[in-house]
C-alpha cells in the first residue's frame, strides 16, 4: 500500500482536470468531444480473456469518430509496469486494471476520470447506456461515491465440472459440503480426486469458502469481512466450511503437489486429464482453458455448496458481479478517447463479439443467445443468474485492500496439508487486522 500512497501524492495527481488531449466537437455521435484521427493508448491486462476484444473496438469506432484508433498494449503485471507512469504523470489513456497485481483503486482515486457521463451517453445503436446494462454494475467500480471503473464482464463465481464425466458415472453436483465429501469418496474409488489447486490460484478456495459462508450465515458474514472486523474469520459459518475443507485435505481429496504447480497446469489436471472432479472459479475458466480441455468435456457450473440444508440464503444464491475494471486516467494524452473506446465496447456488436469469442457474458443485457454460441459454460452462467434472481451478492475487501498476495501464502500451506484450519484462520485474521490497524491505509465502510 505504501507505493500506492506515493502514486497518490505525486505532483501530477493535482493538475489533471480531464481536459487534456486533442479536442473535437461534441455531438450525439461524439459525446466526449474526441478529436478526429487521434489515437488511444490502451494498456490491457493479458489474462484469461486476452486483449483482442479491445482490438475489436477498432472495427466499430470509425462509425462514430473519424480516424479514431485504439492501440492495444498487453500487460500482465499491471501495478509494477503502470504505477510509475501514474507517478510520472503520463499514464495510458485506458487501463484494464485487473489481475493479481492490479493497482489499488484508493491510491489513485483522485487521478481517475469519473465515468457517470459514459452511462448518460447513448450506445452506437442509439440507446442510453444506463438502460442496457445489468443493475448494480456501477457498484464494484465506485469508491467513495466516485464511479471511476467500468467493470465490463459479468462474472459469475461457482464450481465447475464436466457434465459428460458426471453423466458417465451417475454423479450429481453436490449442493452441500457433506454431499461434496461423499462425492470425494466416490472419486477415490475411481482413482480420482475431488479438487485440484495451483500455487497462484490457491485463493480460489478462499472465494469458495466465503461464498459458502455468506450463503450459510447471511449478510453478517459478508459485512464482517468487508469491514475487517476483529474475529471476522472466526464466524461459525466460516469455521464450518474450513472444518470440512480440512477434512478433505486430510483425506487426500486434493491432487497432491498443487502448491508447487503453476495454476494453469493444475487446472489442466482437471479440464484435460480429468484427475479431479471439481474446480472453483469465475466464468472466465472455459476461455482460459479452451486449449487444454478434453473434447466433449461440456464444462458446466453450479453455485457454491451450502454448509447445511437450511442456510440463510438459498442454495441458488450466487456471487456474481461486474468484473474486469477499466479506468481512464485524467493525465492520459486522450482521456476523451479512452471513454469513447469504452462506449464502443458497450455496443451490441462488441458485446456480442466478446461473449462469442470469450464464452462469458458482458454487462450488456441481451447479447447472449439461448445456445450460448455452443458453450455449455456460458449457458450455465445464464441459468445460474436466472435461478439466483435477487439472491446475488458480492464483496470487494480483497481487491480494495490488495490482500490476495498475502493470503496466497497461508492458503497454499493449508491446501498442501502443512497448516491446519486453526492456523489458516489465525493467518487470515492477522492479514485483515494489519490493514484495519494501519492508519495510513484509507478504509471503506461497507453497510
Amino acid at each position: 500500500m505504501g507505493s500506492f500512497a506515493v502514486a497518490c501524492s505525486s505532483p501530477s495527481s493535482e493538475d489533471g482536470d480531464g481536459d487534456g488531449g486533442p479536442k473535437g466537437e461534441k455531438s450525439a455521435n461524439n459525446p466526449f468531444g474526441v478529436a478526429a484521427n487521434s489515437s488511444v493508448e490502451a494498456a490491457i491486462f493479458d489474462g484469461g480473456y486476452g486483449t483482442d476484444y479491445v482490438d475489436y473496438a477498432n472495427q466499430v469506432l470509425g462509425s462514430q469518430v473519424k480516424g479514431l484508433k485504439v492501440e492495444v498494449k498487453p500487460v500482465v503485471d499491471i501495478a509494477p509496469q503502470l504505477q510509475p507512469r501514474f507517478v510520472g504523470g503520463n499514464p495510458p489513456d485506458l487501463i484494464d486494471n485487473s489481475g493479481e497485481d492490479q493497482i489499488g483503486f484508493l491510491g489513485i482515486l483522485d487521478q481517475l476520470e469519473e465515468l457517470d457521463d459514459l452511462f448518460e451517453a447513448n450506445t452506437y445503436e442509439g440507446k442510453k447506456i444506463a438502460d442496457i446494462v445489468y443493475p448494480g454494475v456501477k457498484d464494484p467500480g465506485t469508491f467513495k461515491d466516485k464511479f471511476v471503473a467500468l467493470n465490463y464482464v459479468m462474472t459469475v463465481y461457482g464450481v465447475w465440472y464436466s457434465k459428460t464425466l458426471f453423466e458417465e458415472n451417475g454423479w450429481t453436483p453436490p449442493k452441500t459440503w457433506d454431499q461434496a465429501l461423499d462425492l470425494g469418496q466416490k472419486a477415490k474409488k475411481k482413482g480420482k480426486y475431488l479438487f485440484v489447486h495451483g500455487k497462484e490460484a490457491a485463493t480460489y478456495y478462499r472465494t469458495l469458502l466465503i461464498d459458502s459462508a455468506i450463503k450459510e450465515g447471511g449478510d453478517e458474514v459478508r459485512l464482517a469481512l468487508e469491514n475487517l472486523e476483529k474475529g471476522c474469520w472466526s464466524h461459525p459459518a466460516i469455521q464450518g466450511v474450513i472444518k470440512v475443507m480440512e477434512t478433505m485435505v486430510k483425506q487426500k481429496m486434493f491432487v497432491p503437489g498443487g502448491s508447487g504447480t503453476q495454476f494453469q497446469k493444475a487446472q489442466a489436471i482437471w479440464s484435460n486429464d480429468q484427475k479431479a472432479l471439481l474446480y472453483p472459479s469465475g466464468g472466465w475458466i472455459e476461455n482460459e482453458m479452451k486449449k487444454a480441455t478434453k473434447a466433449d468435456f461440456q464444462m458446466t457450473g453450479f453455485p457454491s455448496m451450502t454448509l447445511t440444508d437450511k442456510p440463510a440464503m438459498p442454495y441458488e444464491a450466487l456471487r456474481a458481479a461486474a468484473g474486469e475494471p477499466f479506468i481512464v486516467p485524467k493525465q492520459g494524452k486522450n482521456p476523451a478517447g479512452g471513454k469513447e473506446v469504452l462506449r464502443a465496447m458497450l455496443s451490441e456488436k462488441s458485446a456480442a463479439n466478446f461473449s462469442k469469442t470469450k464464452l462469458a457474458p458482458t454487462i450488456v443485457k441481451g447479447t447472449v443467445p439461448a445456445d450460448g454460441y455452443g458453450s455449455t459454460a456460458l449457458v450455465s452462467q445464464t441459468k445460474m443468474l436466472e435461478a439466483a434472481g435477487t439472491n446475488i451478492f458480492n464483496y470487494m475487501f480483497v481487491e480494495t485492500y490488495g490482500l490476495n498476495t498475502d493470503q496466497l501464502v497461508p492458503w497454499n500451506s493449508f491446501l498442501a496439508g502443512d497448516l491446519d484450519g486453526k492456523g489458516l484462520t489465525s493467518a487470515l485474521q492477522k492479514i485483515s487486522d494489519k490493514v484495519r490497524e494501519d492508519d495510513s491505509v484509507d478504509k471503506v465502510k461497507v453497510s
